[in-house]
Protein backbone atom coordinates (compact mmCIF):
# COMPACT_ATOMS: atom_id res chain seq x y z
CA UNK A 1 0.00 0.00 0.00
CA UNK A 2 1.19 3.46 -0.93
CA UNK A 3 2.28 5.83 2.08
CA UNK A 4 0.47 8.87 2.73
CA UNK A 5 2.68 11.60 2.25
CA UNK A 6 4.48 14.64 5.12
CA UNK A 7 4.94 17.65 3.62
CA UNK A 8 7.33 19.61 4.97
CA UNK A 9 8.58 23.81 3.68
CA UNK A 10 10.92 26.05 5.38
CA UNK A 11 13.09 28.03 3.34
CA UNK A 12 15.76 27.97 5.93
CA UNK A 13 18.24 24.92 5.27
CA UNK A 14 19.16 24.12 8.18
CA UNK A 15 15.98 24.06 10.35
CA UNK A 16 14.46 22.17 7.22
CA UNK A 17 17.53 19.67 7.51
CA UNK A 18 16.71 19.61 11.17
CA UNK A 19 12.89 18.81 11.33
CA UNK A 20 13.52 16.30 7.98
CA UNK A 21 15.96 14.21 10.05
CA UNK A 22 13.61 14.39 13.07
CA UNK A 23 10.31 13.23 10.99
CA UNK A 24 12.14 10.62 9.00
CA UNK A 25 13.30 8.88 12.52
CA UNK A 26 10.08 8.53 13.64
CA UNK A 27 7.84 8.58 11.15
CA UNK A 28 9.38 7.02 7.56
CA UNK A 29 7.77 3.46 8.45
CA UNK A 30 4.37 4.50 7.87
CA UNK A 31 4.42 8.30 5.34
CA UNK A 32 7.07 9.73 2.81
CA UNK A 33 8.26 12.83 4.19
CA UNK A 34 8.25 15.40 1.12
CA UNK A 35 10.89 18.52 2.08
CA UNK A 36 10.54 21.88 -0.15
CA UNK A 37 12.59 25.35 0.58
CA UNK A 38 9.94 27.27 -1.54
CA UNK A 39 6.67 27.99 -1.44
CA UNK A 40 5.91 28.53 -4.84
CA UNK A 41 7.88 25.39 -6.22
CA UNK A 42 5.95 23.59 -3.29
CA UNK A 43 2.65 24.89 -4.38
CA UNK A 44 3.76 23.26 -7.74
CA UNK A 45 4.47 20.18 -6.24
CA UNK A 46 1.48 19.77 -4.55
CA UNK A 47 -0.72 20.40 -7.92
CA UNK A 48 1.33 17.40 -9.57
CA UNK A 49 0.46 15.28 -6.36
CA UNK A 50 -3.21 16.07 -6.71
CA UNK A 51 -3.31 14.91 -10.49
CA UNK A 52 -1.69 11.65 -9.06
CA UNK A 53 -4.18 11.19 -6.09
CA UNK A 54 -1.70 10.74 -3.80
CA UNK A 55 -2.67 11.68 -0.38
CA UNK A 56 -0.84 14.37 1.90
CA UNK A 57 -1.53 13.43 5.84
CA UNK A 58 -0.14 16.85 6.94
CA UNK A 59 1.50 19.97 6.17
CA UNK A 60 4.16 21.59 8.25
CA UNK A 61 5.00 25.14 7.55
CA UNK A 62 7.33 27.67 9.01
CA UNK A 63 5.81 30.89 9.13
CA UNK A 64 8.22 33.71 7.71
CA UNK A 65 9.25 32.63 4.30
CA UNK A 66 10.67 34.88 1.81
CA UNK A 67 7.58 34.16 -1.06
CA UNK A 68 5.05 33.87 1.22
CA UNK A 69 4.42 33.58 4.57
CA UNK A 70 3.33 30.82 6.25
CA UNK A 71 -0.21 31.27 6.91
CA UNK A 72 -0.68 32.46 3.51
CA UNK A 73 1.06 29.32 1.70
CA UNK A 74 -1.55 26.80 4.01
CA UNK A 75 -4.72 28.59 2.58
CA UNK A 76 -2.97 28.02 -0.77
CA UNK A 77 -2.36 24.17 0.26
CA UNK A 78 -5.52 23.50 1.98
CA UNK A 79 -7.60 24.74 -1.37
CA UNK A 80 -5.40 21.47 -2.82
CA UNK A 81 -5.75 19.15 0.12
CA UNK A 82 -8.58 20.59 2.15
CA UNK A 83 -8.55 17.02 4.31
CA UNK A 84 -5.21 17.42 5.40
CA UNK A 85 -3.70 18.66 8.59
CA UNK A 86 -1.90 22.02 9.00
CA UNK A 87 0.80 22.94 11.42
CA UNK A 88 2.98 26.05 11.51
CA UNK A 89 6.54 26.58 12.55
CA UNK A 90 6.70 29.74 14.81
CA UNK A 91 9.27 32.15 16.72
CA UNK A 92 7.68 33.43 20.07
CA UNK A 93 7.11 37.21 17.71
CA UNK A 94 4.73 35.03 15.63
CA UNK A 95 2.76 33.66 18.17
CA UNK A 96 -0.64 36.80 17.58
CA UNK A 97 -0.27 35.41 13.85
CA UNK A 98 -0.70 31.69 14.70
CA UNK A 99 -3.39 32.46 17.33
CA UNK A 100 -5.28 34.25 14.14
CA UNK A 101 -4.58 31.50 12.09
CA UNK A 102 -6.07 29.01 13.93
CA UNK A 103 -9.47 30.43 13.24
CA UNK A 104 -8.83 31.93 9.74
CA UNK A 105 -7.30 28.86 8.09
CA UNK A 106 -8.44 26.12 10.70
CA UNK A 107 -4.47 25.82 11.56
CA UNK A 108 -4.56 22.76 14.04
CA UNK A 109 -0.96 23.45 15.93
CA UNK A 110 1.41 25.77 16.39
CA UNK A 111 5.08 24.52 17.12
CA UNK A 112 7.60 26.73 18.73
CA UNK A 113 11.10 27.14 17.33
CA UNK A 114 13.22 24.92 18.52
CA UNK A 115 11.21 21.73 19.23
CA UNK A 116 13.55 19.97 21.41
CA UNK A 117 13.57 17.29 22.70
CA UNK A 118 11.11 16.20 19.44
CA UNK A 119 10.32 13.26 21.57
CA UNK A 120 8.31 15.55 23.88
CA UNK A 121 7.75 18.43 22.03
CA UNK A 122 7.44 17.30 18.46
CA UNK A 123 6.10 14.09 18.07
CA UNK A 124 3.45 13.80 20.66
CA UNK A 125 1.69 16.41 18.85
CA UNK A 126 2.40 14.78 15.22
CA UNK A 127 1.01 11.45 16.48
CA UNK A 128 -2.32 12.67 17.64
CA UNK A 129 -2.96 14.91 14.48
CA UNK A 130 -2.06 12.21 12.48
CA UNK A 131 -4.37 8.99 14.39
CA UNK A 132 -7.12 12.02 13.56
CA UNK A 133 -6.40 12.26 10.35
CA UNK A 134 -5.99 8.23 9.43
CA UNK A 135 -9.25 8.30 11.52
CA UNK A 136 -11.28 9.91 8.59
CA UNK A 137 -9.04 9.15 5.55
CA UNK A 138 -10.27 7.33 2.96
CA UNK A 139 -7.94 6.53 -0.04
CA UNK A 140 -8.59 8.14 -3.29
CA UNK A 141 -9.64 6.46 -6.99
CA UNK A 142 -5.98 5.62 -7.87
CA UNK A 143 -6.42 5.43 -11.81
CA UNK A 144 -7.43 7.64 -14.81
CA UNK A 145 -9.61 10.14 -14.11
CA UNK A 146 -11.85 11.53 -17.07
CA UNK A 147 -13.64 14.89 -16.73
CA UNK A 148 -16.30 15.74 -18.70
CA UNK A 149 -20.05 16.77 -19.41
CA UNK A 150 -22.68 13.86 -18.60
CA UNK A 151 -24.45 14.41 -21.89
CA UNK A 152 -21.34 14.79 -24.31
CA UNK A 153 -21.15 12.18 -27.16
CA UNK A 154 -16.76 13.09 -26.97
CA UNK A 155 -16.76 12.32 -23.58
CA UNK A 156 -19.13 8.86 -24.11
CA UNK A 157 -17.07 7.58 -26.59
CA UNK A 158 -13.89 7.82 -24.54
CA UNK A 159 -16.23 5.99 -21.98
CA UNK A 160 -17.21 3.33 -23.99
CA UNK A 161 -13.69 2.81 -25.15
CA UNK A 162 -12.01 2.67 -21.22
CA UNK A 163 -14.57 0.63 -20.05
CA UNK A 164 -15.00 -1.92 -22.66
CA UNK A 165 -11.14 -2.42 -22.89
CA UNK A 166 -11.66 -2.63 -19.42
CA UNK A 167 -9.42 0.12 -17.83
CA UNK A 168 -10.47 1.29 -14.64
CA UNK A 169 -11.52 4.34 -14.70
CA UNK A 170 -12.85 7.31 -12.64
CA UNK A 171 -15.55 9.74 -14.17
CA UNK A 172 -16.07 12.84 -13.12
CA UNK A 173 -18.99 14.90 -13.96
CA UNK A 174 -18.31 18.84 -14.31
CA UNK A 175 -21.61 19.85 -13.62
CA UNK A 176 -21.85 17.14 -10.18
CA UNK A 177 -18.27 16.92 -9.16
CA UNK A 178 -16.27 19.24 -7.18
CA UNK A 179 -13.49 17.46 -8.05
CA UNK A 180 -13.75 17.96 -11.80
CA UNK A 181 -13.51 21.50 -11.22
CA UNK A 182 -10.90 21.65 -8.98
CA UNK A 183 -8.75 19.39 -11.32
CA UNK A 184 -9.26 21.77 -14.15
CA UNK A 185 -8.43 25.06 -12.09
CA UNK A 186 -4.92 23.20 -11.47
CA UNK A 187 -4.25 22.45 -14.48
CA UNK A 188 -4.51 25.61 -15.83
CA UNK A 189 -7.76 24.35 -18.21
CA UNK A 190 -11.11 25.62 -18.93
CA UNK A 191 -14.39 24.00 -20.03
CA UNK A 192 -13.71 24.66 -23.44
CA UNK A 193 -10.86 22.44 -22.92
CA UNK A 194 -13.21 19.09 -22.00
CA UNK A 195 -13.16 16.30 -22.08
CA UNK A 196 -9.88 15.94 -20.05
CA UNK A 197 -8.25 12.58 -19.00
CA UNK A 198 -5.71 12.73 -16.00
CA UNK A 199 -3.55 9.23 -15.91
CA UNK A 200 -2.48 7.37 -12.85
CA UNK A 201 1.11 9.40 -12.92
CA UNK A 202 -0.58 12.81 -13.51
CA UNK A 203 -0.05 12.98 -17.40
CA UNK A 204 -3.23 15.39 -18.96
CA UNK A 205 -4.97 14.71 -22.37
CA UNK A 206 -7.16 17.37 -23.54
CA UNK A 207 -9.61 16.04 -25.70
CA UNK A 208 -7.48 13.13 -27.25
CA UNK A 209 -9.08 11.03 -29.94
CA UNK A 210 -9.54 7.54 -29.17
CA UNK A 211 -5.57 6.29 -30.62
CA UNK A 212 -3.67 9.31 -28.98
CA UNK A 213 -5.17 8.02 -25.34
CA UNK A 214 -4.73 4.10 -26.15
CA UNK A 215 -0.88 5.42 -27.16
CA UNK A 216 -0.87 7.77 -24.18
CA UNK A 217 -2.02 4.98 -21.24
CA UNK A 218 0.36 2.45 -22.65
CA UNK A 219 -2.76 0.31 -24.08
CA UNK A 220 -1.78 0.27 -27.93
CA UNK A 221 1.37 -1.97 -27.57
CA UNK A 222 1.98 -1.75 -30.80
CA UNK A 223 2.93 -4.91 -33.41
CA UNK A 224 6.04 -7.12 -32.25
CA UNK A 225 6.31 -9.10 -35.34
CA UNK A 226 7.09 -9.02 -38.85
CA UNK A 227 4.90 -11.78 -40.03
CA UNK A 228 2.44 -13.48 -38.14
CA UNK A 229 1.21 -16.55 -39.41
CA UNK A 230 -2.57 -15.65 -38.42
CA UNK A 231 -3.98 -11.82 -38.42
CA UNK A 232 -7.82 -12.22 -36.90
CA UNK A 233 -9.67 -8.81 -37.43
CA UNK A 234 -12.21 -8.28 -35.05
CA UNK A 235 -11.71 -9.23 -30.98
CA UNK A 236 -15.29 -10.46 -30.07
CA UNK A 237 -16.11 -13.79 -29.32
CA UNK A 238 -15.42 -15.61 -32.59
CA UNK A 239 -12.14 -13.58 -32.81
CA UNK A 240 -11.05 -14.40 -29.04
CA UNK A 241 -12.01 -17.57 -29.28
CA UNK A 242 -9.54 -17.98 -32.50
CA UNK A 243 -6.53 -16.01 -30.82
CA UNK A 244 -6.91 -18.70 -27.84
CA UNK A 245 -6.94 -21.74 -29.80
CA UNK A 246 -4.15 -19.85 -33.02
CA UNK A 247 -1.78 -19.04 -29.56
CA UNK A 248 -2.17 -22.68 -28.12
CA UNK A 249 -1.39 -24.36 -31.14
CA UNK A 250 1.63 -22.43 -31.77
CA UNK A 251 0.44 -19.84 -34.36
CA UNK A 252 2.24 -16.18 -34.07
CA UNK A 253 -1.28 -14.81 -34.04
CA UNK A 254 -2.39 -11.08 -33.89
CA UNK A 255 -5.63 -9.85 -33.15
CA UNK A 256 -6.45 -6.15 -34.62
CA UNK A 257 -9.65 -4.34 -33.13
CA UNK A 258 -11.39 -1.13 -33.97
CA UNK A 259 -13.24 -0.39 -30.44
CA UNK A 260 -12.51 -2.92 -27.67
CA UNK A 261 -12.25 -7.06 -27.66
CA UNK A 262 -15.73 -8.55 -26.73
CA UNK A 263 -17.68 -6.98 -29.50
CA UNK A 264 -21.20 -6.52 -28.69
CA UNK A 265 -21.22 -9.08 -26.30
CA UNK A 266 -18.38 -7.49 -24.48
CA UNK A 267 -21.20 -4.87 -23.67
CA UNK A 268 -23.74 -7.12 -22.38
CA UNK A 269 -24.77 -6.95 -19.06
CA UNK A 270 -25.70 -10.63 -18.22
CA UNK A 271 -25.69 -13.63 -20.68
CA UNK A 272 -27.77 -16.70 -19.28
CA UNK A 273 -27.42 -19.57 -21.33
CA UNK A 274 -23.66 -19.80 -21.88
CA UNK A 275 -22.17 -23.03 -21.44
CA UNK A 276 -20.81 -23.85 -17.72
CA UNK A 277 -22.22 -20.50 -16.14
CA UNK A 278 -25.43 -21.84 -14.16
CA UNK A 279 -25.46 -18.13 -12.57
CA UNK A 280 -24.62 -16.35 -16.04
CA UNK A 281 -21.73 -13.60 -16.53
CA UNK A 282 -21.63 -10.68 -18.15
CA UNK A 283 -20.02 -9.93 -21.52
CA UNK A 284 -17.24 -7.68 -19.59
CA UNK A 285 -16.65 -11.21 -17.66
CA UNK A 286 -16.69 -13.35 -20.86
CA UNK A 287 -14.20 -10.46 -22.51
CA UNK A 288 -11.59 -10.19 -19.54
CA UNK A 289 -11.57 -13.73 -18.80
CA UNK A 290 -10.94 -14.20 -22.79
CA UNK A 291 -8.10 -11.42 -23.22
CA UNK A 292 -6.29 -12.78 -20.03
CA UNK A 293 -6.30 -16.02 -21.82
CA UNK A 294 -5.46 -15.15 -25.22
CA UNK A 295 -2.33 -13.21 -23.83
CA UNK A 296 -1.51 -16.04 -21.39
CA UNK A 297 -1.14 -18.64 -24.40
CA UNK A 298 0.92 -15.61 -26.45
CA UNK A 299 -1.56 -13.77 -28.99
CA UNK A 300 -1.17 -10.08 -29.58
CA UNK A 301 -3.56 -7.59 -29.45
CA UNK A 302 -3.52 -3.97 -31.29
CA UNK A 303 -6.70 -1.91 -30.05
CA UNK A 304 -8.10 0.70 -31.31
CA UNK A 305 -6.53 0.06 -34.42
CA UNK A 306 -9.08 0.44 -37.99
CA UNK A 307 -8.06 -2.19 -41.34
CA UNK A 308 -8.61 -0.35 -44.28
CA UNK A 309 -8.22 -3.66 -46.66
CA UNK A 310 -6.37 -6.78 -47.31
CA UNK A 311 -4.14 -7.56 -50.21
CA UNK A 312 -2.72 -10.84 -51.17
CA UNK A 313 0.76 -11.55 -53.11
CA UNK A 314 2.69 -15.11 -53.66
CA UNK A 315 -0.25 -16.37 -51.09
CA UNK A 316 1.38 -13.78 -48.28
CA UNK A 317 -1.46 -11.51 -46.73
CA UNK A 318 -0.85 -7.45 -46.30
CA UNK A 319 -3.64 -6.21 -43.86
CA UNK A 320 -3.35 -2.08 -44.56
CA UNK A 321 -4.35 0.06 -41.40
CA UNK A 322 -5.92 3.41 -41.55
CA UNK A 323 -3.04 5.06 -40.35
CA UNK A 324 -1.47 3.48 -43.40
CA UNK A 325 0.69 1.08 -41.85
CA UNK A 326 0.76 -2.90 -42.80
CA UNK A 327 1.13 -6.20 -41.31
CA UNK A 328 1.56 -9.20 -43.05
CA UNK A 329 1.07 -12.56 -42.39
CA UNK A 330 -0.11 -16.02 -43.72
CA UNK A 331 -3.53 -16.30 -42.92
CA UNK A 332 -6.25 -14.25 -41.88
CA UNK A 333 -9.57 -14.80 -39.81
CA UNK A 334 -12.62 -12.10 -40.24
CA UNK A 335 -14.36 -11.83 -36.97
CA UNK A 336 -15.62 -8.00 -37.61
CA UNK A 337 -19.41 -9.17 -36.23
CA UNK A 338 -22.24 -6.68 -36.63
CA UNK A 339 -22.92 -3.05 -36.14
CA UNK A 340 -26.12 -1.90 -34.93
CA UNK A 341 -28.84 -0.62 -37.30
CA UNK A 342 -29.47 3.14 -37.34
CA UNK A 343 -33.10 4.71 -36.53
CA UNK A 344 -33.75 7.08 -39.12
CA UNK A 345 -36.05 9.43 -36.77
CA UNK A 346 -36.31 13.05 -36.18
CA UNK A 347 -33.64 14.17 -33.43
CA UNK A 348 -32.52 10.79 -32.89
CA UNK A 349 -28.84 11.76 -34.77
CA UNK A 350 -29.23 15.16 -32.49
CA UNK A 351 -28.77 13.46 -29.77
CA UNK A 352 -26.35 9.89 -30.41
CA UNK A 353 -23.87 9.65 -27.24
CA UNK A 354 -26.24 12.40 -25.85
CA UNK A 355 -29.27 10.51 -24.03
CA UNK A 356 -29.09 8.11 -26.63
CA UNK A 357 -27.20 4.99 -27.76
CA UNK A 358 -26.91 2.34 -29.66
CA UNK A 359 -26.47 -1.26 -27.77
CA UNK A 360 -26.38 -1.44 -24.13
CA UNK A 361 -23.89 1.32 -23.52
CA UNK A 362 -23.26 -0.09 -20.09
CA UNK A 363 -21.00 3.11 -18.97
CA UNK A 364 -23.65 5.20 -18.78
CA UNK A 365 -25.97 2.91 -16.99
CA UNK A 366 -25.60 5.01 -13.52
CA UNK A 367 -26.62 8.05 -15.02
CA UNK A 368 -29.90 7.14 -15.36
CA UNK A 369 -30.49 6.64 -11.57
CA UNK A 370 -34.30 7.09 -10.65
CA UNK A 371 -34.89 8.26 -13.85
CA UNK A 372 -37.37 7.20 -16.82
CA UNK A 373 -35.33 5.22 -19.57
CA UNK A 374 -36.83 3.82 -22.62
CA UNK A 375 -35.89 0.70 -25.11
CA UNK A 376 -36.24 0.15 -28.58
CA UNK A 377 -36.17 -3.57 -29.98
CA UNK A 378 -37.39 -6.95 -28.68
CA UNK A 379 -34.25 -8.87 -29.49
CA UNK A 380 -32.41 -10.68 -26.63
CA UNK A 381 -29.83 -7.99 -26.46
CA UNK A 382 -32.80 -5.25 -25.75
CA UNK A 383 -34.07 -7.91 -22.89
CA UNK A 384 -30.59 -7.87 -21.41
CA UNK A 385 -30.02 -4.42 -21.06
CA UNK A 386 -33.70 -3.83 -19.79
CA UNK A 387 -33.14 -5.97 -16.89
CA UNK A 388 -29.87 -4.75 -16.63
CA UNK A 389 -30.84 -0.73 -16.64
CA UNK A 390 -33.98 -1.46 -14.30
CA UNK A 391 -31.08 -1.82 -11.18
CA UNK A 392 -30.69 1.95 -11.86
CA UNK A 393 -33.62 3.86 -13.59
CA UNK A 394 -37.09 4.69 -12.10
CA UNK A 395 -38.48 2.54 -14.86
CA UNK A 396 -37.55 1.10 -17.91
CA UNK A 397 -39.71 1.06 -20.95
CA UNK A 398 -39.62 -1.24 -23.90
CA UNK A 399 -41.18 -0.13 -27.07
CA UNK A 400 -41.94 -2.33 -29.35
CA UNK A 401 -44.09 -2.71 -32.49
CA UNK A 402 -45.71 -6.14 -32.42
CA UNK A 403 -48.04 -7.41 -30.13
CA UNK A 404 -45.80 -9.06 -27.24
CA UNK A 405 -42.29 -10.07 -26.99
CA UNK A 406 -42.82 -13.77 -27.40
CA UNK A 407 -41.79 -14.13 -31.48
CA UNK A 408 -37.95 -12.16 -30.76
CA UNK A 409 -37.00 -12.88 -27.24
CA UNK A 410 -35.96 -16.04 -25.12
CA UNK A 411 -38.64 -17.01 -22.81
CA UNK A 412 -36.19 -16.89 -19.52
CA UNK A 413 -35.77 -13.32 -20.30
CA UNK A 414 -39.75 -12.80 -20.90
CA UNK A 415 -39.83 -14.08 -17.48
CA UNK A 416 -37.48 -12.23 -16.23
CA UNK A 417 -39.14 -9.11 -17.59
CA UNK A 418 -42.33 -9.81 -16.10
CA UNK A 419 -41.20 -10.48 -12.83
CA UNK A 420 -39.62 -7.32 -12.34
CA UNK A 421 -42.07 -4.02 -11.67
CA UNK A 422 -39.87 -1.11 -12.67
CA UNK A 423 -40.28 -3.07 -16.48
CA UNK A 424 -43.49 -1.85 -18.99
CA UNK A 425 -43.40 -3.60 -22.46
CA UNK A 426 -45.29 -1.00 -24.59
CA UNK A 427 -46.94 -2.62 -27.46
CA UNK A 428 -47.80 -1.42 -30.84
CA UNK A 429 -45.72 1.43 -30.73
CA UNK A 430 -43.08 3.18 -32.26
CA UNK A 431 -40.90 6.23 -31.92
CA UNK A 432 -41.72 9.71 -34.15
CA UNK A 433 -39.43 12.17 -32.76
CA UNK A 434 -36.65 12.95 -30.15
CA UNK A 435 -36.25 16.40 -28.73
CA UNK A 436 -34.57 18.50 -25.92
CA UNK A 437 -31.64 20.95 -25.47
CA UNK A 438 -28.37 19.77 -24.67
CA UNK A 439 -29.61 16.37 -24.29
CA UNK A 440 -32.93 13.97 -24.62
CA UNK A 441 -35.58 14.95 -22.94
CA UNK A 442 -38.33 13.89 -24.63
CA UNK A 443 -39.81 11.57 -26.92
CA UNK A 444 -42.28 11.74 -29.15
CA UNK A 445 -43.98 7.91 -29.22
CA UNK A 446 -47.14 6.38 -31.79
CA UNK A 447 -49.57 3.66 -31.33
CA UNK A 448 -49.33 1.99 -34.34
CA UNK A 449 -52.97 0.88 -34.06
CA UNK A 450 -54.68 4.03 -32.71
CA UNK A 451 -52.21 6.45 -34.46
CA UNK A 452 -52.35 8.54 -31.08
CA UNK A 453 -49.07 10.49 -29.90
CA UNK A 454 -48.43 11.12 -26.62
CA UNK A 455 -45.08 13.08 -25.33
CA UNK A 456 -42.71 10.97 -22.76
CA UNK A 457 -40.26 12.55 -20.70
CA UNK A 458 -36.90 10.70 -21.04
CA UNK A 459 -33.51 10.54 -19.56
CA UNK A 460 -31.94 8.02 -22.20
CA UNK A 461 -32.93 5.86 -24.75
CA UNK A 462 -31.32 2.71 -25.79
CA UNK A 463 -31.57 1.51 -29.62
CA UNK A 464 -31.74 -2.23 -30.26
CA UNK A 465 -33.20 -2.49 -33.85
CA UNK A 466 -31.00 -5.23 -35.49
CA UNK A 467 -27.65 -5.71 -36.86
CA UNK A 468 -26.14 -5.27 -40.05
CA UNK A 469 -22.46 -6.62 -40.93
CA UNK A 470 -19.65 -4.84 -40.14
CA UNK A 471 -18.03 -5.37 -43.84
CA UNK A 472 -18.09 -2.00 -45.96
CA UNK A 473 -14.65 -1.85 -45.57
CA UNK A 474 -13.90 -5.21 -47.62
CA UNK A 475 -14.84 -3.31 -50.99
CA UNK A 476 -14.57 -5.97 -53.80
CA UNK A 477 -11.79 -8.13 -52.00
CA UNK A 478 -14.05 -10.86 -50.84
CA UNK A 479 -17.56 -11.89 -51.90
CA UNK A 480 -20.67 -11.15 -50.08
CA UNK A 481 -24.33 -11.91 -50.10
CA UNK A 482 -26.84 -9.16 -50.81
CA UNK A 483 -26.85 -8.11 -47.17
CA UNK A 484 -23.67 -7.52 -47.12
CA UNK A 485 -22.78 -11.27 -44.89
CA UNK A 486 -19.02 -12.89 -46.03
CA UNK A 487 -20.08 -15.74 -48.12
CA UNK A 488 -18.00 -18.81 -47.29
CA UNK A 489 -17.39 -22.69 -48.23
CA UNK A 490 -20.06 -23.61 -49.98
CA UNK A 491 -21.86 -20.88 -49.75
CA UNK A 492 -19.33 -19.79 -52.68
CA UNK A 493 -20.81 -21.77 -55.23
CA UNK A 494 -23.74 -19.52 -55.14
CA UNK A 495 -22.02 -17.05 -57.07
CA UNK A 496 -21.91 -17.21 -60.55
CA UNK A 497 -18.61 -15.68 -60.91
CA UNK A 498 -17.54 -18.75 -58.82
CA UNK A 499 -15.13 -20.16 -61.50
CA UNK A 500 -13.68 -17.10 -61.95
CA UNK A 501 -11.88 -15.86 -58.18
CA UNK A 502 -11.55 -19.21 -56.81
CA UNK A 503 -8.66 -20.98 -59.17
CA UNK A 504 -7.51 -23.93 -56.84
CA UNK A 505 -8.59 -27.61 -57.47
CA UNK A 506 -10.24 -28.53 -54.14
CA UNK A 507 -13.17 -26.42 -53.08
CA UNK A 508 -13.28 -23.97 -50.21
CA UNK A 509 -13.20 -25.20 -46.84
CA UNK A 510 -15.90 -24.71 -44.62
CA UNK A 511 -15.12 -21.12 -43.23
CA UNK A 512 -13.22 -20.01 -46.25
CA UNK A 513 -13.88 -16.89 -48.03
CA UNK A 514 -13.50 -16.12 -52.07
CA UNK A 515 -9.51 -15.53 -51.11
CA UNK A 516 -8.01 -18.73 -49.90
CA UNK A 517 -6.37 -18.21 -46.39
CA UNK A 518 -8.98 -15.30 -45.40
CA UNK A 519 -11.75 -17.22 -43.12
CA UNK A 520 -14.76 -15.79 -41.91
CA UNK A 521 -16.17 -16.71 -38.41
CA UNK A 522 -18.97 -15.42 -35.98
CA UNK A 523 -21.76 -13.11 -36.93
CA UNK A 524 -20.08 -11.14 -40.17
CA UNK A 525 -20.44 -15.13 -41.76
CA UNK A 526 -23.91 -15.26 -44.33
CA UNK A 527 -25.96 -18.70 -42.45
CA UNK A 528 -24.05 -17.92 -38.78
CA UNK A 529 -25.94 -17.90 -36.25
CA UNK A 530 -25.92 -15.15 -33.76
CA UNK A 531 -25.09 -16.72 -30.66
CA UNK A 532 -22.11 -16.29 -28.16
CA UNK A 533 -21.81 -20.08 -27.75
CA UNK A 534 -21.46 -20.18 -31.64
CA UNK A 535 -19.54 -17.50 -32.57
CA UNK A 536 -16.92 -19.23 -30.22
CA UNK A 537 -17.24 -22.83 -31.64
CA UNK A 538 -16.54 -21.10 -35.51
CA UNK A 539 -13.66 -18.79 -34.24
CA UNK A 540 -12.22 -22.36 -32.60
CA UNK A 541 -12.88 -23.88 -35.94
CA UNK A 542 -11.64 -21.38 -38.00
CA UNK A 543 -7.91 -22.20 -36.59
CA UNK A 544 -8.27 -25.73 -38.11
CA UNK A 545 -8.61 -24.60 -41.32
CA UNK A 546 -6.26 -22.25 -40.81
CA UNK A 547 -3.93 -25.12 -40.22
CA UNK A 548 -5.11 -27.14 -43.27
CA UNK A 549 -4.34 -23.99 -45.31
CA UNK A 550 -0.74 -23.72 -43.95
CA UNK A 551 0.10 -27.25 -44.42
CA UNK A 552 -0.63 -26.08 -48.00
CA UNK A 553 1.49 -23.56 -48.69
Amino acid sequence: MEKPLIFLIDDDPQVLHSITRDLKSQYEKKYKIISNSSAHQALETIAELRNQSKAIAIFISDQRMPEMQGVEFLKKAMAIFPDAKRVLLTAYSDTQAAIEAINHIQLDYYLMKPWDPAGERLYPVLDELLSDWQANYRPEFKGIKLIGFQYSPFSHKLKDYLAGNLIPYQWLDIEKDPEANLLLQLNGLSLENLPVVITEDGEVFIQPDVSALALGIGADAGVMTEMYDVVIIGGGPAGLASAVYGASEGLKTLIIERKAPGGQAGTSSRIENYLGFPSGLTGADLSRRAISQAIRLGAEILSPKEVLSISETDNYKTITLHDQSSIKCRAVIITTGVDYKKLEIKGISDFTGAGIYYGAAVSEATSCRGQQVYIVGGGNSAGQSAVYLSKFAKKVHILIRRESLSNTMSSYLIKQIESLPNIEVLTNCKIREASGGSHLEDLLIENIKSKSLEKHKAAALYIFIGAKPFTDWLGEAIERDVNGFIRTGQNLRYDSRFEQFWKLKRDPYLLETSIPGVFAAGDVRSGAMSRVASAVGEGSMAISFVHKYLAEN
